[in-house]
């Protein structure tokens, strides 16, 4: 297979233009070139005034590939195509009894357990929230009718925090194993848009993500896995240094001597379990702000020019930055295009934001986390968990702020730029159910986030015309951009660094950041926890008589 990259053909092409561009590019005929498939493709919008082109990674197969690519030797866009397939690291064997433990249905256990079902180890997941179907009744519950289900919501359930979000599928995390490719595939197969295989920024939607996670949910079944939901753990049990099991909140135990520690970014009491049975975890960086809401023409007459609206095209996002005099850097955070802003608490008396697009990217407004970066040292020193109390501590401020009944504070984007308070919305409508509260939200955040925050907006507005306009709206808070805290592992074992048998993963752990590196993050531990399962067989064979 050849992989041969940056072939650009105009936004409108025929789809048959696409063979022949790659003919002439290569300089084929029609009958040597013998398959091909695009591996990815993207667009370059940098002359959007005058014409916007797709460009392409494809991957082909000539009648005699060695001779191309003895041609084109000195090109550096046609070169052998890696081999991205997906090859298990072991199989179970028929005599092993063991069965591992995954704590946490999100994209990380969800893949863990998956990977670990496809090898033969029939995993049981822990899930502390309910499945799928229940979990959006719940869900909805907070949004329309502010009633929260502090087991059952944004954060926590069957498809984790992921669940409720653009359902976006991309990181900048290295992957040399092509194991997002993996990730892609898995969620094809279970019915996600076969495009996320090659769009430069595939998404799949919330509500279809939702059937594509119940899918690969039965799939675990059939192999032999078992999904547990409302099964919270209380405790580990420990023993020298080594994993034993778990404690439900039932009471009942569950033996293993592997256990994957696939928590979500809010396990808070888990967080502090852990910390109290002296696993070792620490304190890590993670960021705080508000969501912001722009008409979504806006946003696409800015990105894309006299090709806003257009089909192939879609909602179009953006990536802001901004390195403020106060020091602290102020970034756009899991922008939504066409989507909504929502409610992302888990706890009772707090209130959180999130942002959330359906698939097709068609409602009103666009919205992002315009966050602060905020660290340990500087902002919440002392114990490890000091992050997750600054969290908390916030999160009240902004639940008395917008009322008291879930609904949010926010402030226009003006008043917030003239440290007043907003009275009355503009032609931006907030979209956060179950509803905003207008106030002034520098009362919400450290004065520190706030000042450079009001340095960024104008300076956003500068990148793109209309960002700091007077009516966009800004709805607080946006807390739990990742985990605060990163429970420690080795990175050869993937085990933590002082619990053997414990796999610290995905987003929780502080080894991911969002749905992909999440998914990427479980098949990697699930390979670890399937080689030492192995290897302890071994040995126990070996020291029998």
């Amino acid at each position: 297979m050849i992989r041969l990259t940056e072939l650009s053909l105009p936004l409108d092409h025929p789809e048959a233009a696409l063979r022949q561009a790659i003919l002439q590019r290569l300089s084929l005929a029609d009958d040597q070139l013998l398959e091909f498939t695009v591996f990815k493709r993207s667009y370059d919008a940098r002359k959007k005034s005058t014409e916007i082109t797709f460009v392409y990674i494809i991957d082909l197969q000539t009648a005699d590939d060695d001779a191309v690519l003895a041609r084109f030797a000195n090109d550096s866009h046609v070169k052998p195509a890696p081999d991205t397939h997906y090859y298990p690291v072991a199989a179970a064997p028929a005599e092993l009894t063991e069965r591992p433990v995954v704590i946490g249905f999100g994209p990380c256990g969800l893949f863990a357990a998956l990977i670990l079902a496809q090898m033969g180890f029939k995993p049981i997941v822990l899930e502390r929230g309910r499945n799928v179907r229940q979990r959006t009744q719940d869900t909805w519950a907070l949004w329309r009718k502010h009633v929260l289900t502090p087991e059952s919501n944004v954060q926590f359930g069957e498809g984790g925090a992921g669940l409720f979000s653009d359902g976006k599928l991309y990181s900048q995390v290295k992957d040399p194993k092509f194991y997002g490719r993996k990730v892609m595939q898995e969620f094809v197969k279970a019915g996600a848009p076969e495009e996320i295989l090659y769009v430069s920024k595939p998404h799949i939607g919330t509500f279809r993500l939702t059937s594509v996670v119940a899918k690969m949910r039965a799939e675990i079944i059939d192999l032999g896995g078992e999904i547990r939901f409302e099964s919270r753990v209380n405790d580990l049990l420990l023993d020298d240094g080594e994993i034993r099991g778990v404690v439900l909140e039932d009471g009942s135990e569950l033996h293993s001597r592997h256990v994957v520690l696939a928590l979500g970014h809010s396990a808070r009491d888990t967080f502090r379990m852990l910390h109290d049975r002296q696993v070792h975890i620490e304190a890590k960086p993670f960021a705080i702000g508000f969501r912001i809401e722009h008409p979504q023409s806006m946003i696409d007459r800015a990105r894309l020019g006299k090709y806003a609206g257009h089909e192939e095209l879609g909602a179009a996002d953006y990536k802001l930055i901004h390195h403020a005099k106060n020091g602290r850097a102020v970034y756009s955070f899991c922008m939504c295009p066409g989507g909504q802003v929502v409610a992302a608490t888990s706890e009772e008396g707090r209130v959180v934001t999130n942002g959330m697009s359906q698939y097709s990217r068609q409602e009103r407004n666009a919205n992002a986390g315009i966050v602060v970066g905020i660290n340990p040292e500087q902002d919440f020193p002392g114990s490890p968990l000091a992050g997750v109390e600054l969290q908390e501590r916030l999160e009240e401020i902004a639940f008395k702020l917008g009322g008291e009944d879930y609904s949010a504070p926010a402030q226009l984007v003006g008043d917030f730029l003239r440290n007043q308070p907003s009275t009355a919305l503009g032609q931006v409508e907030p979209s956060y159910q179950p509803g905003v509260k207008l106030c002034n939200l520098a009362d919400a955040l450290p004065e520190y986030v706030i000042t450079a925050m009001r340095e960024a907006l104008p300076a956003f507005g500068k990148k793109i015309r209309g960002f700091d306009r007077e009516d966009a709206v800004l709805t607080g808070i946006e807390s739990r951009t990742s985990s605060p805290v990163r429970i420690t592992r080795d990175a050869q074992t993937l085990q933590s660094l002082n619990v053997r048998g414990l796999y610290p993963a995905g987003e929780g752990a502080g080894y991911a950041g969002g749905i992909l590196s999440a998914g990427i993050d479980g098949i990697k531990v699930a390979e670890a926890v399937a080689l030492d399962m192995l290897q302890q067989l071994q040995q126990q064979g070996s020291e029998q008589p």
